[in-house]
Protein backbone atom coordinates (compact mmCIF):
# COMPACT_ATOMS: atom_id res chain seq x y z
CA UNK A 1 0.00 0.00 0.00
CA UNK A 2 1.59 3.15 -0.93
CA UNK A 3 -0.14 6.77 -0.85
CA UNK A 4 0.28 9.58 -3.08
CA UNK A 5 1.53 12.65 -0.74
CA UNK A 6 1.66 15.14 -3.42
CA UNK A 7 5.28 14.47 -4.51
CA UNK A 8 5.81 10.62 -4.36
CA UNK A 9 4.70 7.48 -2.62
CA UNK A 10 5.11 6.32 0.99
CA UNK A 11 5.48 3.12 2.52
CA UNK A 12 4.17 2.09 5.68
CA UNK A 13 6.65 3.15 8.38
CA UNK A 14 7.39 0.83 11.35
CA UNK A 15 8.04 1.93 14.53
CA UNK A 16 9.54 -0.66 17.27
CA UNK A 17 8.60 0.68 20.82
CA UNK A 18 9.65 -0.16 24.12
CA UNK A 19 13.43 -1.14 22.85
CA UNK A 20 15.47 -1.98 26.18
CA UNK A 21 18.65 -1.73 25.25
CA UNK A 22 21.78 -0.56 22.02
CA UNK A 23 21.23 -4.23 21.06
CA UNK A 24 17.77 -4.09 20.64
CA UNK A 25 17.71 -0.98 18.85
CA UNK A 26 20.03 -2.43 16.26
CA UNK A 27 17.63 -5.22 15.72
CA UNK A 28 14.76 -2.89 15.13
CA UNK A 29 17.22 -1.31 12.32
CA UNK A 30 18.81 -3.48 10.73
CA UNK A 31 15.13 -5.06 10.27
CA UNK A 32 13.89 -2.18 8.51
CA UNK A 33 12.29 -0.30 11.30
CA UNK A 34 12.11 3.58 11.03
CA UNK A 35 11.69 4.78 14.46
CA UNK A 36 12.13 3.57 17.60
CA UNK A 37 10.17 4.26 20.49
CA UNK A 38 12.06 4.39 24.26
CA UNK A 39 10.21 4.84 27.24
CA UNK A 40 10.39 6.88 30.17
CA UNK A 41 8.72 6.74 33.41
CA UNK A 42 4.87 5.78 32.76
CA UNK A 43 2.43 4.74 35.57
CA UNK A 44 2.28 1.20 34.31
CA UNK A 45 2.94 -0.86 31.26
CA UNK A 46 6.00 -2.22 29.71
CA UNK A 47 9.12 -1.21 28.59
CA UNK A 48 10.34 1.93 30.57
CA UNK A 49 13.83 1.95 31.19
CA UNK A 50 16.17 5.25 32.75
CA UNK A 51 16.39 7.99 31.08
CA UNK A 52 20.21 7.63 30.99
CA UNK A 53 19.79 4.61 28.87
CA UNK A 54 17.83 6.33 26.69
CA UNK A 55 19.99 9.10 25.73
CA UNK A 56 22.91 6.20 25.56
CA UNK A 57 20.47 4.45 22.78
CA UNK A 58 19.64 7.84 21.33
CA UNK A 59 23.06 8.90 20.69
CA UNK A 60 23.86 5.58 18.91
CA UNK A 61 20.90 6.05 16.21
CA UNK A 62 22.14 7.14 12.47
CA UNK A 63 20.47 9.40 10.40
CA UNK A 64 17.40 8.89 8.90
CA UNK A 65 15.84 6.79 11.96
CA UNK A 66 13.76 8.68 14.49
CA UNK A 67 13.55 8.45 18.25
CA UNK A 68 10.47 8.92 20.20
CA UNK A 69 10.80 9.62 23.72
CA UNK A 70 7.53 8.56 25.38
CA UNK A 71 6.62 11.09 27.98
CA UNK A 72 3.49 10.81 30.37
CA UNK A 73 4.11 14.25 31.62
CA UNK A 74 2.32 17.24 30.99
CA UNK A 75 3.97 20.04 31.65
CA UNK A 76 5.80 21.63 28.99
CA UNK A 77 8.77 23.16 30.88
CA UNK A 78 9.72 19.04 32.36
CA UNK A 79 8.91 17.76 29.14
CA UNK A 80 11.22 20.03 27.71
CA UNK A 81 14.01 18.87 30.70
CA UNK A 82 13.56 15.21 29.69
CA UNK A 83 14.02 16.48 26.24
CA UNK A 84 17.22 17.55 27.17
CA UNK A 85 18.19 15.12 29.29
CA UNK A 86 17.98 12.51 26.60
CA UNK A 87 18.87 13.67 23.54
CA UNK A 88 15.72 12.54 21.47
CA UNK A 89 14.45 13.85 17.97
CA UNK A 90 10.67 13.57 19.05
CA UNK A 91 8.38 13.76 21.76
CA UNK A 92 5.32 11.06 22.07
CA UNK A 93 2.85 12.55 24.56
CA UNK A 94 1.01 9.66 26.11
CA UNK A 95 -1.42 11.65 28.16
CA UNK A 96 -3.63 14.61 27.61
CA UNK A 97 -1.09 17.23 28.26
CA UNK A 98 -1.76 20.96 30.14
CA UNK A 99 -3.31 23.50 28.47
CA UNK A 100 -1.07 25.06 25.77
CA UNK A 101 1.32 22.61 26.16
CA UNK A 102 1.98 21.48 22.71
CA UNK A 103 2.51 24.88 21.09
CA UNK A 104 4.71 25.80 23.92
CA UNK A 105 6.86 22.95 23.36
CA UNK A 106 6.79 23.32 19.64
CA UNK A 107 7.76 26.86 20.53
CA UNK A 108 10.80 25.94 23.13
CA UNK A 109 11.74 23.15 20.47
CA UNK A 110 11.54 24.22 16.82
CA UNK A 111 13.55 21.07 15.66
CA UNK A 112 12.33 18.73 18.17
CA UNK A 113 8.51 16.50 16.46
CA UNK A 114 5.75 16.42 18.80
CA UNK A 115 3.59 13.48 18.37
CA UNK A 116 -0.08 12.82 20.48
CA UNK A 117 -1.25 9.98 21.25
CA UNK A 118 -4.97 9.36 21.10
CA UNK A 119 -6.56 6.54 23.00
CA UNK A 120 -9.21 5.14 20.48
CA UNK A 121 -12.25 4.46 23.02
CA UNK A 122 -15.43 5.81 21.02
CA UNK A 123 -16.63 8.20 18.60
CA UNK A 124 -15.58 10.78 20.55
CA UNK A 125 -11.70 10.55 20.08
CA UNK A 126 -12.33 11.76 16.69
CA UNK A 127 -12.95 15.11 18.24
CA UNK A 128 -10.33 14.46 20.59
CA UNK A 129 -7.63 14.40 17.20
CA UNK A 130 -9.49 17.24 15.26
CA UNK A 131 -8.21 19.39 18.39
CA UNK A 132 -5.13 17.96 18.90
CA UNK A 133 -4.21 17.66 14.95
CA UNK A 134 -3.19 21.86 14.79
CA UNK A 135 -0.57 21.52 17.46
CA UNK A 136 1.11 18.66 16.45
CA UNK A 137 3.14 17.18 14.13
CA UNK A 138 1.48 13.65 13.83
CA UNK A 139 -1.11 11.68 16.22
CA UNK A 140 -0.39 7.84 17.11
CA UNK A 141 -3.59 5.74 17.82
CA UNK A 142 -3.49 3.79 20.85
CA UNK A 143 -5.62 1.31 23.04
CA UNK A 144 -4.98 2.76 26.22
CA UNK A 145 -7.27 3.47 29.46
CA UNK A 146 -6.18 7.47 30.75
CA UNK A 147 -9.17 7.32 32.41
CA UNK A 148 -8.43 4.37 34.67
CA UNK A 149 -7.16 5.62 38.60
CA UNK A 150 -3.90 3.47 37.86
CA UNK A 151 -3.44 5.20 33.92
CA UNK A 152 -2.92 2.82 30.77
CA UNK A 153 -1.10 4.68 28.43
CA UNK A 154 0.18 2.08 25.80
CA UNK A 155 1.77 -1.21 25.75
CA UNK A 156 -1.80 -2.72 26.76
CA UNK A 157 -1.29 -5.74 23.45
CA UNK A 158 -5.44 -5.10 22.77
CA UNK A 159 -6.66 -3.77 19.80
CA UNK A 160 -8.71 -0.91 19.12
CA UNK A 161 -11.66 -0.37 16.59
CA UNK A 162 -9.86 -0.04 13.50
CA UNK A 163 -13.17 1.96 11.43
CA UNK A 164 -12.46 4.73 14.63
CA UNK A 165 -8.83 4.92 13.77
CA UNK A 166 -9.94 5.07 10.04
CA UNK A 167 -12.06 8.07 10.30
CA UNK A 168 -9.48 10.02 12.35
CA UNK A 169 -7.29 9.32 9.74
CA UNK A 170 -9.33 10.63 7.32
CA UNK A 171 -10.60 13.84 9.63
CA UNK A 172 -7.24 14.52 10.11
CA UNK A 173 -3.96 16.10 8.16
CA UNK A 174 -1.32 15.14 9.50
CA UNK A 175 0.04 11.25 9.66
CA UNK A 176 -1.59 9.11 11.71
CA UNK A 177 0.80 6.19 13.23
CA UNK A 178 -1.43 3.23 13.95
CA UNK A 179 -0.51 0.91 17.67
CA UNK A 180 -2.59 -0.85 19.66
CA UNK A 181 -2.28 -5.22 19.57
CA UNK A 182 -0.55 -5.36 16.30
CA UNK A 183 1.46 -8.62 15.15
CA UNK A 184 3.26 -10.16 12.33
CA UNK A 185 -0.90 -11.87 12.26
CA UNK A 186 -3.00 -8.80 11.74
CA UNK A 187 -1.00 -5.73 10.63
CA UNK A 188 -1.83 -6.14 6.65
CA UNK A 189 -5.51 -6.10 8.07
CA UNK A 190 -4.95 -3.24 9.93
CA UNK A 191 -2.89 -1.54 7.05
CA UNK A 192 -5.72 -2.49 4.62
CA UNK A 193 -8.34 -0.64 7.39
CA UNK A 194 -6.35 2.14 8.23
CA UNK A 195 -4.03 3.07 5.78
CA UNK A 196 -2.16 4.45 8.75
CA UNK A 197 1.44 6.66 7.86
CA UNK A 198 2.97 4.28 10.30
CA UNK A 199 2.91 0.90 12.51
CA UNK A 200 3.79 1.00 16.03
CA UNK A 201 4.00 -2.18 18.33
CA UNK A 202 6.00 -3.69 21.90
CA UNK A 203 4.64 -6.69 22.87
CA UNK A 204 3.84 -8.25 19.46
CA UNK A 205 7.21 -8.77 18.22
CA UNK A 206 8.41 -9.80 22.20
CA UNK A 207 8.53 -13.15 23.66
CA UNK A 208 9.53 -13.43 27.49
CA UNK A 209 9.22 -9.06 26.94
CA UNK A 210 12.69 -9.64 25.15
CA UNK A 211 12.74 -8.69 21.04
CA UNK A 212 12.69 -11.92 18.89
CA UNK A 213 14.48 -11.58 15.63
CA UNK A 214 11.71 -14.02 13.77
CA UNK A 215 8.53 -12.63 15.22
CA UNK A 216 10.01 -9.00 13.98
CA UNK A 217 11.34 -10.14 10.89
CA UNK A 218 7.67 -11.72 10.42
CA UNK A 219 6.13 -8.27 11.13
CA UNK A 220 8.26 -6.58 8.63
CA UNK A 221 7.11 -9.39 5.85
CA UNK A 222 3.55 -8.86 6.64
CA UNK A 223 3.50 -5.03 6.37
CA UNK A 224 5.75 -4.95 3.15
CA UNK A 225 3.24 -7.48 1.43
CA UNK A 226 0.66 -4.85 2.44
CA UNK A 227 2.35 -2.10 0.78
Amino acid sequence: MARDTGGGTLKTRVKVCCIASVEEARMAIDAGASALGLVSEMPSGPGVIPEERIAQIAALVPPGVATFLLTCRANPAEIVAQRARTGVGVLQLCDEPAPGARVALRHALPGVKVVQVIHVQGAESIEAARLAAPEVDALLLDSGRPDLAVKELGGTGRVHDWETSRAIREAVDVPVYLAGGLHPGNVRHAIDVVRPFGVDLCSGIRIGGRLDARLLADFMRAVASAD
